[in-house]
């Protein structure tokens, strides 16, 4: 998978040389490159931002910069009458459609499905924005040559989309052929595609066995494959329940089993009149 990021802070990206992306970096499996957009801009200022139009607080990054650095990069890649052959180094994960990802607080959730949804992409290009984000009519004129994902990674506004980047790159760069030591390691991730929605990954363990006087679960060192996978998935359950509640309200019951069924309603948890999970009323004394 080939990976560029356009920042105005290339620094910021470091984190993306070491680590799992790094190693996967150095063994051909991913190719990130970042970009400085300042490369295009051409007062001697090399100014990416203006006010907005409209007024109000902050700076909007221009699009001419953003346009000029795309241009580049891109190529003529989705372009009418333009061959894909025009981008740069045209090796073969770069003559296929990119997918431009934006991050801004504005967007759609990034999720572990979306993850998956982008590692299937041969090639992602990052705009994280400063200040107020980007002229508007770039992404618009970019989504008519390419696909464009519009991402969060959380109800918060942050300073800029570098932290996003490193966030998604990472997220993606761990479910892609080779780069986990195990292939097996992501598949009983949180929020990893199971018999249910999404669940939580449970607690886990390793030695000593005894630690300031807490010992492991017994059930984990019985060897019984059967019993300790559904102590995990009780863990999952009950971990759900407590942190993450509308990940079980979202759980189709007719995807669950009957032991799943037995914990949740320890736990409190039936479902109700629209046939989803919920928690049960208490009982209100007349």
């Amino acid at each position: 998978m080939r990976v560029d990021v356009i920042t105005i802070f290339p620094e910021y990206l470091s984190p993306l040389d070491v680590s799992l992306v790094g190693k996967a970096r150095r063994s051909g499996l991913l190719d990130v490159r970042v970009h400085d957009l300042r490369q295009w801009a051409h007062d001697r200022h090399r100014t990416v931002d203006d006010t907005p139009y409209g007024g109000g607080p902050g700076m909007v990054m221009k699009p001419e910069p953003w346009g000029e650095a795309l241009d580049e990069i891109i190529g003529g890649c989705g372009a009418e009458g333009a061959p894909d052959a025009g981008v740069p180094d045209a090796e073969p994960s770069a003559v296929a459609r990119p997918v431009l990802v934006v991050p801004t607080p504005s967007g759609t959730p990034f999720t572990q499905r979306v993850a998956a949804e982008l590692s299937t992409a041969p090639w992602l290009v990052f705009t994280p924005a400063r200040y107020e984000g980007i002229d508007r009519r770039v992404i618009d004129a970019y989504a008519e040559r390419v696909e464009v994902r519009e991402l969060s990674v959380g109800d918060y506004v942050l300073a800029g989309g570098e932290a996003p980047v490193l966030v998604m790159v990472e997220a993606v760069a761990r479910l892609l052929p080779g780069v986990l030591g195990n292939a097996e390691s992501h598949r009983d991730d949180s929020f990893a595609d199971g018999a249910m929605a999404s669940l939580l990954e449970g607690p886990v363990y390793t030695k000593p066995l005894d630690w300031r006087g807490r010992e492991v679960p017994e059930v984990l060192l019985s060897g019984h494959h059967g019993r300790i996978a559904r102590w995990r998935r009780d863990e999952a359950l009950r971990r759900t329940a407590r942190n993450r509640p509308e990940l079980l309200r979202a759980t189709d019951p007719t995807t669950t089993d009957r032991a799943d069924r037995a914990t949740l309603a320890e736990l409190g948890w039936e479902p109700g009149p629209d046939g989803r999970f919920g928690p049960t009323e208490p009982d209100v004394e007349e």
